[in-house]
């Protein structure tokens, strides 16, 4: 094996994979706070226990602002 084949494969083995067939896990996207850069992902509130404003959404877990939802983009994680 040459050194582009070595370099080919490392590069391939360390992009990230999209999920399996049947692996999603429903996630929409994730709550962002802007001011402190919090991010949760929206399959995670209950588990993180956040607290919820009156209308629903999360509250930060640092400073107690409503965090923002944020849809992700393609079909990839919610990052």
């Amino acid at each position: 094996m040459g050194i582009v084949d070595t370099i080919t494969e490392t590069l391939k083995s360390s992009r990230p994979r999209a999920p399996e067939e049947g692996g999603d896990d429903g996630s929409s996207g994730a709550y962002w706070c802007d001011d402190c850069g919090v991010r949760v992902r929206d399959v995670e509130v209950e588990l993180e226990g956040l607290a919820l404003a009156d209308d629903g959404t999360p509250l930060c877990p640092e400073c107690g602002e409503s965090l923002r939802f944020e849809r992700a983009s393609g079909t990839g994680c919610a990052c």
